[in-house]
């Protein structure tokens, strides 16, 4: 029988964060470095990188960085093993690189549909299988946790929102999470997803200065967004041996929205 803390221990696991410089990924990171992991980061920036590294060293954290655009063909595998030669095995591989692109549904360009669907979902795939092949399946052991979105749950209606290919991708995420949970659960690999509600980010600034915090917060019954600390509780259930008994699950935190969507 193990205590709570020990079932949220990390102690002696590695971890592969896609995305995870800055945001959301590195809000990850933070989560699973405190708790013990080590860590390798991975994003399109070396710079960006390199303050992500820095900043979680501060906090006593061991992490390194390795650059790849996951956008790009032939990538995928070549993360893999560097970040394999860095820690030796990869127990937990968090797929959080993501792009959107707005434009309304009849002029969205095909170039920004493929760019969308090849990171968002097709990236994912591809990551999963070499970690799955290279280390996770060999070893019967890991936890692949996908970053969907709300937006994967539902369409936009009449909102200023107009992401189609994002929202038709977040989807594609959560049902490849709960189609490779049933395969691979055979091996002892555990695979779940997160769906995030609206975070301040990069990703989501324009739209934030168009409608304003407070437009944005009273959409959601908690009224707030997300916050620098919203995803580091599922994250680390998902990581952990907490999270032992659970797979092909998409949880959203997002302070209610998916709950109220007609």
């Amino acid at each position: 029988m193990h205590t709570i803390r020990q079932l949220f221990d990390l102690t002696g696991k590695t971890a592969l964060i896609t995305g995870g410089s800055r945001g959301l990924g590195l809000q990850m990171a933070e989560a699973l470095g405190e708790q013990g992991a080590k860590l390798v980061l991975s994003s399109r920036k070396q710079s960006e990188l390199d303050e992500a590294v820095a900043h979680l060293k501060e906090r006593g954290i061991s992490a390194t960085a390795i650059a790849a655009d996951l956008g790009k063909e032939g990538t995928a595998v070549p993360l893999a093993e560097a970040a394999l030669k860095t820690l030796g095995h990869i127990d937990i591989l968090v797929n959080n690189a993501g792009a959107s692109w707005g434009a309304p549904a009849e002029d969205h360009p095909l170039e920004a549909w493929d760019k969308v669907m090849n990171l968002n979902i097709r990236s994912i795939f591809l990551l999963s299988q070499a970690v799955g092949k290279l280390s996770m399946i060999p070893r019967q052991h890991g936890r692949i946790i996908n970053v969907a979105s709300i937006a994967g749950l539902g369409g936009n209606g009449a909102s200023s929102m107009q992401t189609i290919a994002y929202n038709t991708s977040k989807a594609a995420v959560i049902n490849f999470t709960r189609t490779l949970a049933g395969e691979w659960g055979r091996y002892g690999i555990n695979v779940n997803a997160i769906a995030p509600g609206f975070f301040p980010s990069k990703m989501t600034r324009g739209l934030l200065e168009k409608l304003g915090t407070e437009d944005m917060a009273a959409r959601a019954p908690l009224r707030r967004i997300g916050d620098d600390e919203d995803l580091k509780g599922a994250v680390l259930l998902f990581a952990s041996n907490a999270g032992k008994h659970i797979t092909g699950q998409t949880l959203a935190v997002d302070g209610g929205v998916s709950a109220v969507l007609s």
